[in-house]
């Protein structure tokens, strides 16, 4: 009996240890390389025009830190709060911005904590700081424009983001308007171009098929599984690690290379994004363009319109992803947007 007992602790002990050591692989090994400089996403932000680009400012967070933000002084009527998108800054939406002061909207893009004007980049402390952030940022706006209506604007991952703020509680009511520009919802939805298979893409608007989320981002899938099986465990010690590499050129302050497991996670719609899309106080305006190199127009409106039936989504014909916020056609869609209330 002894004899068998010692056996099958020997046995336990041995399943844990392979256990361990296989877990503690994930996370060591489980890595990819970075992708190739994806051009057609990068290039439109590199050669914009930075003229009259705002100074960087300072609002003070919560934890004591000094996050960045520009300040696009207008009128004091309404007030769109601009969200970037992922590996980028708030000089990506410097055209956007102008347009908006232009028609008389002052506007505010911050730098997310982990990115641009705020170092270190790619890390944040905990999931859910990037929230507390914008409610600090709100806060700090309110002195400055008490009485100004709100529009929530998010581009890309920021688009995501924007969605993650509508659907809550405290934060979401603060607008009276959201505003999603090609959002990036979760990596298992429908409108990802790589998510669906090759027959059903032909509706997305270019004869060609065009590089897919794959291009843009390399996921350090088996550290991702790592991790996820530490935070079920409630082991967060290595949340800081990387999981993501961007498809960004090398050596460029302003971008930001790669995220950590907890801003991966934070820097998006909830788990359940279709529930983040049916909490959502406001009725939802969606802009995609056909030629997204990443998103699929046809499932964007789709999708929204069945989790949100008077949700307004405008496809942009001949639009790219970072065209949206490039091209004049685009930002002019956009800019009618802010100043009419969608309706349904």
């Amino acid at each position: 009996m002894q004899r068998f007992v010692k056996i099958v602790l020997i046995g336990v002990c041995a399943t844990a240890l392979a256990a361990v050591l296989g877990l503690a692989g994930l996370i060591a090994f489980g890595t990819a390389p970075a992708p190739p400089v994806l051009d057609s996403v990068t290039a439109p932000f590199a050669h914009m025009d930075l003229a009259h680009l705002p100074p960087i400012e300072r609002y003070r967070a919560r934890d004591g830190a000094q996050l960045a933000y520009r300040h696009y002084h207008a009128g004091a009527d309404q007030l769109a709060l601009l969200i970037h998108g992922s590996a980028g800054s708030s000089s990506d939406l410097h055209s956007l911005a102008l347009a908006l002061q232009g028609a008389g909207i002052s506007v505010v893009v911050p730098d997310l904590r982990g990115h641009g004007a705020n170092f270190p980049h790619g890390d944040i402390d905990y999931v859910g700081q990037l929230d507390d952030d914008m409610a600090d940022l709100l806060e700090a706006l309110r002195a400055v424009l008490p009485d100004a209506r709100r529009i929530l604007v998010g581009f890309s991952s920021g688009g995501g983001f924007a969605l993650r703020m509508a659907a809550n509680a405290s934060l979401g009511r603060q607008f009276d308007q959201v505003v999603l520009l090609s959002p990036y919802l979760r990596f298992n939805a429908p409108t990802l171009r790589s998510n669906l298979p090759p027959q059903t893409k032909s509706g997305a608007g270019t004869t060609a098929d065009p590089p897919s989320l794959g291009n843009w981002a390399s996921a350090y899938v088996g550290r991702m599984i790592g991790l996820t099986i530490l935070n079920r465990f409630h082991v967060h010690a290595l949340d800081g690690l990387a999981v993501l590499a961007f498809a960004v050129p090398p050596r460029v302050q302003t971008l930001t290379a790669w995220y950590s497991w907890r801003l991966e996670q934070n820097f998006a719609p909830h788990d359940d994004y279709l529930a983040d899309i049916r909490a959502a106080p406001q009725t939802l305006q969606v802009l995609v363009g056909t030629d997204d190199e990443l998103f699929l127009a046809d499932q964007m409106q789709k999708l929204f319109r069945e989790q949100q039936p008077q949700a307004k989504v405008i496809v942009l014909p001949g639009i790219g992803h970072s065209a949206l916020v490039t091209d004049r056609r685009a930002i002019d869609a956009i800019v009618d947007a802010c100043r009419t209330k969608a309706t349904g």
